[in-house]
C-alpha cells in the first residue's frame, strides 16, 4: 500500500506556485470578471445601460461591447516584433546554462550582429527574473531570508580590514572569497602594502609596490598613479601638507553659503579677514 502511494505521488505532476506577476494578472482578471458578471445581472434585471455604467464604473460603449460579445474580453494584445526575435534561441540557451548577466548576454549578441542597445537585453533579463525563470535557486540564510551578495564597496572594506575587527560571518565570507578567487589574495596584499606606504607606516619604496601592482588587477590604478608620481613622492618625502589650505577653502565656501552665494568679493573678503 505504501509503495502504491509512493508511486502515485511520483506520477502526480508537481505544479509550481504562480509567480507574483501571474498572481497580479489573475487578480486583475478576477476583478474584470466580477464587473462583467454584475453588468450581465443588472442587464437581465432590466436596468438601463446608463444605470449599469454608474454602478459598475464602466463606459457605456464598453458595456454595450461586453453585452453584445456575451463574454468578458481578455484585452490581450498581439505580441509585437522585437529586435531580439532572431536571437531568442541563443538567449534562452545561455539563460538555461546559467548566464544571467545582461551585459554579458548583450556582448554575445553584439558579436552575432545584434544592433540593439544593452537596455533591450537588460529589460528582457529583468522580465525573465520577475517571471520566476531565473536558473538556479537563490541561497537562503538560516533565518529563511534570501541571501544577497554585498556591494563591491562593502567587499573591498571586508577584504582590506583586519580579520580581528570583523564579525564571524564577515570573516568567513572574506576567507571563502579569497579561497575561491586566488587572484584576490595577491591584489589585497599589494593594496595593503600601498596603504602602509601612503600612510608613512612603512619604509618600503613606492616604486617597488607599484611594480608589484602591475601584475594584479590594480595595474590600471598603478599606471594612473605613475603619471603624477613626482607629486605623490613629494607628498611622502616632504613635511608640508595642503590640509590648512583645504580647511580655509572649506571655511570660505561655508561663509559664502550663509550668504546664499550672492555676496560679492569685497563683502566675502571682509567677512573672512575680520571674522570674530
Amino acid at each position: 500500500m505504501t509503495q502504491l502511494a509512493a508511486e502515485d505521488a511520483r506520477s502526480t505532476p508537481v505544479i509550481a506556485p504562480p509567480n507574483p506577476e501571474a498572481r497580479r494578472a489573475e487578480a486583475r482578471r478576477a476583478r474584470r470578471q466580477a464587473r462583467f458578471d454584475e453588468a450581465v445581472r443588472l442587464h437581465a434585471a432590466g436596468a438601463s445601460i446608463s444605470t449599469i455604467s454608474r454602478q459598475v464604473g464602466a463606459d457605456r460603449k464598453t458595456l454595450r461591447h461586453w453585452l453584445q460579445a456575451g463574454s468578458m474580453p481578455t484585452w490581450r494584445r498581439p505580441p509585437r516584433s522585437s529586435l531580439l526575435d532572431p536571437y531568442r534561441e541563443h538567449l534562452e540557451r545561455r539563460w538555461a546554462a546559467g548566464c544571467c548577466n545582461a551585459a554579458q548576454l548583450w556582448r554575445e549578441l553584439s558579436s552575432l550582429g545584434f544592433p540593439g542597445r544593452p537596455a533591450i537585453v537588460r529589460a528582457w533579463a529583468t522580465q525573465r527574473r520577475r517571471a520566476g525563470h531565473s536558473p538556479g535557486r537563490v541561497p537562503v540564510m538560516a533565518d529563511g531570508q534570501p541571501w544577497r551578495p554585498p556591494s563591491g564597496r562593502r567587499i573591498a572594506r571586508l577584504l582590506m580590514a583586519a580579520a580581528s575587527t570583523l564579525s564571524t560571518p564577515d570573516r568567513l565570507f572574506a576567507a571563502r572569497l579569497l579561497e575561491e578567487v586566488p587572484v584576490l589574495s595577491a591584489t589585497i596584499a599589494v593594496a595593503r602594502r600601498l596603504v602602509q606606504v601612503l600612510r608613512r607606516h612603512s619604509d618600503e619604496a613606492l616604486d617597488d609596490v607599484l611594480a608589484d601592482a602591475a601584475s594584479t588587477p590594480l595595474a590600471a590604478f598603478a599606471t594612473e598613479l605613475r603619471r603624477d608620481i613626482a607629486a605623490v613622492q613629494a607628498a611622502l618625502d616632504l613635511p608640508w601638507t595642503t590640509s590648512p589650505a583645504e580647511g580655509q577653502i572649506c571655511r570660505i565656501k561655508m561663509i559664502k553659503r550663509t550668504m546664499y552665494g550672492r555676496a560679492g568679493f569685497e563683502l566675502l573678503r571682509a567677512r573672512v579677514l575680520h571674522a570674530t
